[in-house]
Order: structure tokens, then C-alpha cells, then sequence
């Protein structure tokens, strides 16, 4: 198949025009637990470790969680939107509403002994006390977390994504007067960053649900509640469980680190520097991130209208656009690898630490935008339980028993852990690549429109069941 030039301009202005407003709101998102312990931060260094270790707890057992479990929508809502079954995307919404909202419950348990789980993990006993009381004051945004990624997502599968952009900023923009009121001129301190996170987080689902309701946009997407959304929950638990445990995986693996940059020696110094290289690295990892979600609404909308060389076609677009994107982020990071610690600490020691980590940090990170866009690809194709295995192989058996034989037995360090998740990149990326090369579209395609063909006439035959009773009484003389 001879691809056109025109085709493959038209394809990129499609990805970047979802991209780049899908990496505004993942800044945006990112910013609310950010501008936090800025606020927190000039109270003093307890309430800062605290929340420090209360928003790395709740991303771990909470957050990230809640966005796995949504990621299933990716596909589902993806296919049906590209089928043209328009209906089904509020359905699976709902569907997917009902799962994070049963899940927050348990995890709102957890939230609230957070105190005495870092107590049994051996922490201090003050630090303990204060991140379970910022973690206690953090719950009701659990609810709200859950259900915005659930409307994100609906609406992010329909191309729609500017609302999303301006309703995050809204957010974003309280959160900064909110924190000010509640942390500076309340009584509450650093619980006051943690209401203004609840709140803050409901104010964006509601008005972007505010949105859904009353928009034309979605007036053929959303058609209201629906008991439909109570059945079929075991199809959609097949992928969104899978779908959880691709993203938390990974995650696990890099909060792993930071615990075990504890047990090097001078830990202080081990842990200042990785906790600036994951923030480094979680804000370069924004831009692969918008275009792993745009890639992976292509490939799910051209499968579902079966579209099969449209879909190849967006795959290999991303491809190429993620490598680019990887250079220039390569070249941008050695050229700051100098002056980047100046804006994290004055100590000297750490920044010239930083520096000599952030070329491998630059090869890190092009490595996960490569391998960023092919997990879009894989969420779009419905294959978030393969992503799951390789995710665990790679960081599990590979990633981290390689950063703990650098870091203590080789004396690498900090390096160390980075060159260990270096090797789980290249054992992760190196899979996804056999699996994206090795597919047959055409295939896909026909696998996504039966996907969703089994959907609508399983939802259409359930309401058609529940109406049976009522249609046979009708019908009795």
C-alpha cells in the first residue's frame, strides 16, 4: 500500500490537534497536587514531608488506580464512537462510573489508616501523623478523580477536547486562591491543600459534566442514565482491570525506587536527587502522554469504523512523531544538565549530582515516549492485558532486579536505579514493538466492530429483557 504524503500531514494535524490540548490537561492535572505542597512547603518541613509523602501514598494506592480503571474506555468508547454507535459511549461511561465509585470506597478505607500503614512501614511517627491527617481531608476527592477521568475519557474519545482544557485551568486557577485562603488564613494548615484538592477536583467534574449534559455536542453521545449500565460489567472489568495494572505497573516500579534509595548510604542526598529526577521525569513524560492519548483515540476510532489502513497508518505517524520528540528532549536535557538543580536546591552537592545523572534521565525519558505512544497503541486496540504481562516482565523481573544489583552491589547509586529502569524501557519497548509490527489491522478492525456489535445487542437485548414482564401484561386480556 503506497501512502500518500497528503495522508500523512492530514494524519499528524489530527494527532496534534488532540495532543496538544490532552498534554495542557495533563499539566493542569498534574499542577493541583504540585501547587499543594508549594503552599504546604512554607509552613514549615514537617507539614512538607507529611504531604510529600501523603501525595506520593494517594497516587500509589488511590489516583493512578481510578485513571487505570477509566483507561478502559479508550477502547471501548473509542470503537463504539468510531462504529458510529453513538449511544453506547454514555453507556460505557456509566458503566465505568459505577466501577471507580465502588473501587473509591475501598480505597477511601485505605486512605483513612494511612497513619497507621506508614507506621508499620517504619516511618517517622510525626510525618506519619501529619500525611494521615492531609490524606484523611484528601478522600472526597477520590470520588471526584474517579468520575472526571471517566468524563475525560468520554469525551476525549469523541475528539472533543478544548472543554477539558478550560474547565482544568478553572480548576487549576481556584485551587491557587483556595490554597491561599485555607492554608494562610484558616485554622487548618496543610489540610486546608487537601480540602482545596476536593474541592477543587469536584468543581472540574461537575462542570465538565455541566458540559456533557447541556453541549449539542454530546447530545447524541449522551442520552442520560441508563440501567443498561449495570450489565455487561464483567466485559468491562476484563479490560479495565488489566487496563489498572498496565499504568500501575510502571508506577509501583518508580515509587519502589524512592524507597529504596533510603537504604543507600547518605540517604538524604540519594533521595533529594531521585525525587528531582522523577519530577523531571514525570513533567517530560506530559508531552508523550498527550500523544499516547491521541493515538490511542485514532487507532480506536479507525478500528471501530474499520478503517484497518487508516489505523496502521496513525501508528506509524505517532512512531516517528514520538522519536522526534524523544531527540529534541535528549538535546534539551544535556544542554540544561547544569543549571537544572539550581532550580530544585542551592546545595551544591545535589546539583552537580543532578547533573551527571540527567544524560541517562534524557535517555530514560526518550525511551518512555516511545514506549508511551505504544501503550496507546495498545489501548486502542483492546490489548491492556498484554501490556499488563509485559509491563510486569519488564519492570519486575528485568527493571528492578537490575537497579538493585547497580545501585548496592555495583555502588552505582541513584545511577544505578536509573540504569535500571533504562533496561526495562528497552525490554518493554522492544516487545510492544514485535507485538505493533507483528499486527494485522485488518484483522483488528474486524475484532472492534464485533467488540462493539456485541455490546449494542447485549444492551439492547437486556432492556428488551426488562421489558418483557411489562409487554406480556399489555398484552393479557
Amino acid at each position: 500500500m503506497r501512502i500518500r504524503r497528503e495522508e500523512v500531514v492530514e494524519e499528524m494535524k489530527r494527532q496534534l490537534r488532540l495532543a496538544v490540548p490532552l498534554f495542557s490537561v495533563g499539566i493542569l492535572q498534574y499542577s493541583l497536587q504540585t501547587i499543594s505542597v508549594m503552599f504546604v512547603g512554607h509552613l514549615g518541613t514537617l507539614p512538607l514531608s507529611g504531604v510529600s509523602i501523603a501525595t506520593s501514598f494517594a497516587s500509589v494506592t488511590g489516583f493512578n488506580l481510578l485513571m487505570g480503571l477509566a483507561a478502559a474506555l479508550d477502547t471501548f468508547c473509542g470503537q463504539s464512537f468510531g462504529a458510529g454507535q453513538y449511544h453506547m459511549l454514555g453507556i460505557h461511561m456509566q458503566r465505568s462510573m459505577l466501577v471507580v465509585s465502588v473501587m473509591s470506597v475501598f480505597l477511601a478505607i485505605i486512605w483513612a489508616n494511612t497513619e497507621p500503614i506508614l507506621n508499620a512501614m517504619h516511618q517517622d511517627k510525626a510525618i506519619s501523623k501529619e500525611a494521615g491527617s492531609y490524606a484523611c481531608f484528601m478522600i472526597p476527592s477520590l470520588f471526584a478523580y474517579g468520575f472526571l477521568q471517566c468524563i475525560l475519557k468520554f469525551l476525549q474519545t469523541q475528539n472533543i477536547a478544548f472543554p477539558m482544557v478550560l474547565t482544568s485551568g478553572i480548576a487549576a486557577l481556584l485551587h491557587v486562591f483556595l490554597c491561599w485562603v485555607l492554608v494562610f488564613k484558616s485554622s487548618l494548615g496543610s489540610r486546608g491543600a487537601a480540602l482545596s484538592n476536593s474541592i477543587c477536583y469536584w468543581v472540574n467534574a461537575i462542570l465538565i459534566f455541566m458540559y456533557v449534559k447541556f453541549s449539542s455536542s454530546c447530545k447524541q453521545s449522551w442520552t442520560g442514565f441508563s440501567r443498561r449500565a449495570m450489565h455487561n460489567l464483567l466485559d468491562f472489568l476484563k479490560l479495565a482491570i488489566p487496563s489498572a495494572f498496565m499504568l500501575c505497573l510502571k508506577v509501583w516500579a518508580f515509587e519502589l525506587m524512592v524507597l529504596m534509595s533510603g537504604l543507600l548510604p547518605n540517604p538524604a542526598l540519594e533521595t533529594s536527587v531521585l525525587s528531582i529526577c522523577l519530577n523531571t521525569f514525570c513533567l517530560a513524560w506530559m508531552i508523550p502522554f498527550g500523544f499516547s492519548a491521541a493515538v490511542s483515540i485514532r487507532v480506536s476510532n479507525e478500528l471501530g469504523a474499520g478503517n484497518s489502513q487508516a489505523a496502521s497508518l496513525a501508528v506509524r505517524v505517532v512512531l516517528s512523531i514520538a522519536f522526534i520528540e524523544g531527540i529534541f528532549l535528549i538535546l534539551i536535557m544535556i544542554l540544561l544538565r547544569n543549571v537544572w538543580g539550581h532550580v530544585y536546591s542551592d546545595d551544591k552537592q545535589v546539583i552537580r549530582y543532578v547533573s551527571a545523572v540527567m544524560p541517562i534521565l534524557a535517555i530514560s525519558s526518550f525511551l518512555d515516549g516511545i514506549q508511551s505512544a505504544l501503550s496507546g497503541i495498545l489501548a486502542g486496540c483492546g490489548w491492556q492485558k498484554i501490556g499488563a504481562y509485559v509491563n510486569l516482565g519488564s519492570f519486575y523481573l528485568v527493571g528492578v532486579p537490575c537497579a538493585a544489583v547497580l545501585a548496592f552491589l555495583l555502588h552505582m547509586k541513584a545511577k544505578g536505579f536509573w540504569l535500571g529502569i533504562i533496561s526495562a524501557f528497552i525490554v518493554q519497548v522492544l516487545f510492544y514493538m514485535v507485538i505493533t509490527f507483528q499486527t494485522n489491522w485488518e484483522e483488528e478492525a474486524r475484532k472492534a466492530q464485533s467488540r462493539v456489535e456485541r455490546s449494542t445487542i447485549s444492551s439492547t437485548t437486556t432492556i428488551r429483557d426488562s421489558l418483557l414482564p411489562y409487554q406480556t401484561l399489555e398484552q393479557t386480556p
